[in-house]
């Protein structure tokens, strides 16, 4: 009886906490993210009927530059819950250490473990915790099977670069050169540097944000790797849009991105359903690591807020909770970073699109793997450098791998007054 009544005490105290909450909460956010947040509207108000969640699309670049602005005006005209990227989210953080809520003070530190190490890296300064993981973008291939199945490729088979390389040999052989095993944006675009100096410990910078580590041995065996796809012939140079002309065209016969691409390949080649599967990106090595992350994203919540129990609630709902996060996943095709998510029965189901593979699992699964990596407030200097170096070294210009990072080190200290390691 005395058991009975302490839950039913909690239950009622829990119940007026949330009859308790009540306003507002205004959340900015862009496209299918804010789509995403809006179909959890449902299940949060199932919760906490008398609080009215309106979510804004400004789009990413307007977002961002509102935030900016917000910050350096002392929190004016702040939403109550912000979306972040997280490799920009430190730039917050350094210059406007004030501007937003350390979530820990809210009871967000019980989370810690709820999310992989690698999504808490960029979002914590210290011991406070700035932000909340929301998706995420583990790396995988995206691969055709019958343009694989035509030239005598077992996507099984391929475990390391050099395997993707002799896969890339066989398509070209196959379909005369006019099928590629990949499209990389160089010149526009350092993205396959970073998945792969990711997925070997490396990046531009150490995860103290201290130094620059872009010449390390991970990421010199990165541009490397890119260096003998594009020797190999087995990449072909695109954009973004161009990349999906290519897939539309049967002219790629796979495509590595953040595991959020799925939705791009599902919505822009329908009438390829049942044609396209997923495996794991390659290891640099036998036995290697054979996850990364590309992209992702955070909410935040603004110090200024005038309804801060009510916007973490939200928060709570839409990112700390499975069912919060799946449907998400459902809605807009955005990863979860939640590892309780990996275990959901949606997770665990057979997609048709896919030729009835169980994708999601497949890609929730490299998680735990990904290697973590700290953006800091200047990646995209950082990442502008790398963007001609590594064009440049594809054209020639470098002998080696190491004398382009090299390069590339001196050029990102000069811009941002940091040391290069040694």
């Amino acid at each position: 009886m005395k058991k009975l009544a302490l839950i039913t005490a909690l239950a009622l105290a829990s119940a007026a906490s949330a009859q308790s909450l009540s306003g507002t909460v205004t959340v900015w956010s862009w496209d299918a993210a804010a789509k995403a947040l809006e179909s959890t509207i449902p299940s949060f108000n199932k919760k906490y009927p008398n609080v009215k969640v309106n979510v804004v699309d400004l789009g990413n670049q307007n977002v961002y530059d509102r935030g900016l602005a917000g910050c350096a005006a002392g929190g004016a005209d702040m939403p109550d819950v912000y979306s972040i990227e997280n490799n920009e989210a430190e730039v917050f953080w350094a210059r406007f250490p004030d501007c937003f809520t350390d979530l820990n003070t809210l009871g967000a530190n019980k989370y810690a473990k709820s999310f992989p190490a690698f999504k808490w890296t960029e979002l914590m300064v210290g011991n406070k915790r700035y932000a909340m993981p929301w998706d995420s973008g583990p790396v995988v291939i995206f691969y055709r099977r019958d343009l694989y199945q035509q030239a005598g490729v077992n996507a099984n088979s391929i475990k390391t670069w050099d395997d993707f390389i002799a896969a890339g040999k066989k398509v070209n052989a196959k379909f005369g050169g006019k099928v590629k095993m990949g499209a990389i944006g160089n010149g526009q675009d350092d993205e396959w540097f970073r998945m792969l100096a990711n997925q070997n410990g490396c990046f531009y910078f150490d995860n103290t944000a201290s130094q620059i580590t872009v010449a390390k041995s991970g990421c010199v065996q990165a541009l490397d790797t890119v260096k003998k796809l594009f020797a190999n012939d087995v990449v072909m140079t695109s954009d973004w849009g161009g990349q999906i002309t290519a897939f539309k065209a049967n002219r790629l016969a796979s495509a590595m991105f953040g595991a959020w691409y799925e939705g791009t390949i599902r919505t822009n080649a329908a009438d390829q359903s049942g044609k396209w599967g997923v495996y794991p990106m390659p290891a640099s090595r036998a036995g290697g690591v054979r996850a990364s992350n590309l992209g992702g994203s955070a909410l935040a919540l603004p110090s200024s807020s005038k309804n801060k129990a009510a916007a973490y609630a939200f928060m709570e709902n839409a990112l700390a909770t499975t069912n919060g996060q799946v449907t998400m996943l459902r809605s807009q095709g955005l990863v979860p970073s939640l590892l309780t998510a990996s275990k959901d029965a949606y997770v665990n189901q057979k997609q048709p699109y896919w030729g009835n593979q169980t994708v999601w699992k497949t890609i929730l699964d490299t998680l735990g793997d990904v290697p973590a990596a700290r953006g800091t407030q200047y990646f995209q200097d950082a990442r502008q450098v790398m963007i001609v170096v590594q064009a440049d070294y594809i054209k020639g210009k470098y002998k080696t791998a190491q004398e382009a990072l090299n390069d590339a080190a001196k050029k990102i200290s000069a811009a941002t007054g940091l040391p290069v390691a040694k």
